[in-house]
């Protein structure tokens, strides 16, 4: 008797799409079923993402600090330039990496909050309140540690350094710890870190800006709005969005403004909503699928050659561009694109002095006190004002220790951390002392989160809750 698809663990967490196509092919090519399918597995392992980027980050460490390390340094210096009739942008490796490529990645952040924002778990008041709120109080309570320590200070301009939330090393640790773990805690690491998302993003976008260019902005504004009528018009051809792109980005790079923020407005605008709903699928394909196989029965094959493109059109309609581009898209931003900015940016030269110098430099203190101990601070306290206020409540899965053991997963800040400590200062001096307590913060507080969260959590006795509450729900 047939069990019928098996749905994959917790760990796997394949997009559905994905995991169909794939399986379709490894029922008809060795290939696909002894490769492609485990890497797929492999790939989506939500742990794996975390490691490619503590992997990343150990290399430019190791590299930075090892005889070879003029050629490190070296690489990320090579001037890149482009220069077309209406803009030239020149910059070494190591800015097109920060500007250029890590557009891709805050691209998909803008997807990824559209997507909570629409019909996730930041969609509707109710459920947003305790994310939110923890959100906020996660990135208060860090930037004001850090202000206390460095105001009137040389470093005071990175007081937006520790308010980020590393998505990737954070769920990565939760993972680790497996199924002891109740659903509805990743659920709010996730949405709370969506949430901080967005905060470092309008930190970004408002406070890390050049002299703002009112002519480039107003370009960038404008070609923003014609890809948003291309989208509501209808328009697909992914190349025609990719062109248009490229000149907002280019615009907004001009600007002032941190083109990345190009990368952000492009996510939102992408529709988060299928072409084709399901009940019209099914009727259109049927009617389809008579005519390709009428034109069969009639040997015309470009008939029904024709109705299978129809087809295939049909069916890629039913998903969202949001999530297409998304589950395409999510692979690279996590295997390539972070890593290799984790190689261009985490390598710090270690030595004696240069630790004795952050060990005692404000900045230092005022980043890994803020992420170690101002992040679970201002999470945990503004949930508990959220939950006394009525405003949300606790899942009944999750305790006060789960909130306080996500707080500290909270103090994980890497990849944005490390953007907005480039974008803070131009002192090679402070940013390497910013990254020194970014490395030493995060480390700590992924150590203590683990280890909380095992302590404070039961090995599951059974299949995993099914009657856990969303996240702000009211208990009723």
């Amino acid at each position: 008797m047939s069990e019928g698809p098996r749905r994959p663990p917790p760990s796997h967490r394949i997009p559905p799409r994905s995991r169909g196509e794939v399986e379709h092919e490894a029922e008809r090519s060795y290939v696909f079923r002894q490769f492609v399918l485990p890497a797929q597995r492999f790939i989506h392992t939500e742990v794996l993402g975390g490691v490619a980027l503590l992997l990343a980050a150990v290399v430019a460490l190791v590299w930075a600090n090892s005889p070879w390390d003029e050629a490190y340094f070296d690489l990320f210096a090579t001037q890149l330039s482009i220069d077309v009739s209406i803009f030239q942008i020149e910059e070494d490796l190591h800015g097109w990496i920060n500007d250029g490529l890590m557009t891709f990645f805050f691209f998909v952040v803008g997807l990824e909050i559209k997507r909570e924002m629409t019909r996730g778990e930041l969609a509707g008041f109710q459920k947003a309140m305790l994310p939110v709120t923890a959100a906020l109080g996660g990135m208060v309570v860090p930037a004001l540690i850090f202000i206390v320590l460095n105001a009137g200070g040389e470093g005071e301009r990175g007081w937006g350094i520790p308010m980020a939330t590393d998505i990737a090393f954070a769920l990565g640790v939760l993972a680790l710890i497996g199924r002891r773990i109740p659903s509805q805690l990743r659920v709010f690491l996730l949405a709370l870190a969506i949430a901080d998302d967005i905060g470092a993003i309008t930190v970004i976008a408002l406070f890390y800006t050049s002299d703002l260019s009112i002519e480039a902005l107003l370009i960038a504004g404008g070609l923003l709005a014609f890809i948003s009528g291309m989208s509501r018009a209808g328009v697909r051809d992914i190349s025609v969005y990719l062109l248009f792109g490229a000149f907002a980005w280019a615009a907004m790079y001009e600007s002032g403004v941190h083109p990345t923020i190009a990368g952000v407005a492009l996510g939102f605008m992408t529709p988060a909503n299928p072409f084709y709903s399901t009940s019209r699928f099914d009727e259109s394909m049927e009617d389809l699928f008579a005519k390709y196989r009428d034109a069969h029965a009639r040997e015309d094959e470009q008939a029904a050659q024709h109705f299978l493109g129809q087809m295939e059109a049909l069916t890629q309609g039913t998903e969202s561009p949001l999530e297409r581009v998304h589950r395409l898209l999510l692979p690279i931003t996590s295997f390539i694109i972070v890593p290799v900015f984790a190689l261009a940016n985490a390598g710090v030269v270690i030595t004696g002095d240069s630790v004795s110098d952050a060990v005692s430099s404000d900045v230092s203190q005022g980043v890994a006190f803020g992420l170690l101990f101002g992040k679970p601070a201002g999470i945990f306290l503004a949930t508990w004002f959220a939950v006394r206020l009525g405003l949300a409540s606790l899942p009944r899965s999750m305790n006060w220790w789960h909130v306080l053991g996500v707080g500290l997963l909270g103090g994980v800040g890497f990849t944005v951390a490390l953007f907005v400590d480039e974008l803070a200062f131009d002192n090679e001096a402070l940013i390497d002392n910013g990254k020194m307590g970014i490395l030493a913060g995060s480390l700590i507080s992924a150590i203590i989160g683990y280890v909380m969260l095992v302590l404070v959590t039961r090995k599951p006795t059974g299949p995993p809750e099914a009657d856990e509450q969303p996240i702000g729900a009211d208990p009723g």
